[in-house]
């Protein structure tokens, strides 16, 4: 790792973790970043001052004092834990803007989770009928996970205009807990690392998007991004996605003709000559 007058001063939280070990390492290996703490359950909070950047991956009940901590002695936070509610978030909003810090909150670092989340909420307005299946290992405290309900917000989002999604039968407890009026069903299971699907009920189909992690190594590249982002971040922002560009890419114009407004038509368009 290349250091210099511009090098930004880590401390892990959760070192210990699987996720805190990977973390851990890419800050050693990421030119600009210094790993200056490694903290565990058994370490004193003052251990993080003197640093620039918390990286933050503990336990639900843990992470908010770790968090008001860093941003009350001047750290900016990146935060890997799950359970951040939207309630949780706005209630951070205020603290961190009275002391001009910035947070991050990511609930996934797999890129490929965080564009499955954003085509869902894409999907979002075209459908009535949605829930989510997550399913994470056994070891896993938490549920739903952080990237479930970071899925049914955008969601929630999308449909803002549209009003709840149809949820028959949700006072039943087998009907999975609701996030912004979507049903999600957790599994916790051996063999398992991380897998989320969203169902879309239509009239006479189902679209199912889906998206599996099979080792951590799916984290690297968006632990880098945020890493990246988190050392100038202001305020507080969530999401991996507002860190990627995931606008379509311009499709050329090959001629063919589209239905009146531009929506396709469900058949295969006519090909027009001069």
């Amino acid at each position: 790792m290349q250091q210099g007058p511009g090098t930004t001063r880590v401390a892990v939280a959760g070192a210990t973790g699987r996720m805190g070990r990977l973390a851990s390492r890419i800050v050693e290996e990421t030119d600009g970043f210094e790993l200056v703490a490694s903290l565990g359950s058994s370490s004193e909070l003052d251990e993080m001052v003197g640093a620039d950047l918390l990286v933050e991956f503990t336990l639900p009940q843990v992470s908010p004092r770790l968090v008001e901590f860093a941003v009350d002695h001047g750290i900016r936070v990146l935060v890997g834990t799950s359970g951040w509610s939207s309630e949780r978030v706005e209630s951070l909003r205020s603290r961190v803007d009275k002391a001009s810090g910035g947070v991050l909150i990511v609930p996934n670092f797999s890129i490929g989770s965080v564009i499955a989340s954003s085509i869902s909420a894409m999907a979002a307005r075209y459908f009535d009928s949605i829930e989510i299946v997550e399913a994470h290992h056994a070891g896993k405290i938490d549920s739903p996970s952080g990237t479930a309900v970071r899925t049914a917000e955008l969601i929630g989002a999308a449909r803002s205009e549209l009003g709840p999604v149809a949820a028959p039968h949700a006072d039943q407890r087998a009907r999975g807990q609701q996030v912004a009026s979507i049903p999600i069903h957790s599994l916790r299971l051996q063999g398992v690392h991380a897998k989320q699907d969203v169902l879309f009920g239509g009239t006479g189909e189902v679209l199912t998007i889906s998206h599996e992690t099979l080792a951590p190594t799916a984290y690297e590249a968006g632990i880098r991004i945020a890493l990246q982002a988190a050392r100038t971040t202001r305020g507080v922002s969530v999401g991996l996605d507002r860190l990627l560009d995931l606008r379509p890419a311009p499709v050329k114009d090959a001629g063919t003709s589209r239905p009146p407004g531009g929506e396709t038509s469900g058949q295969a368009a006519t090909a027009t000559t001069p």
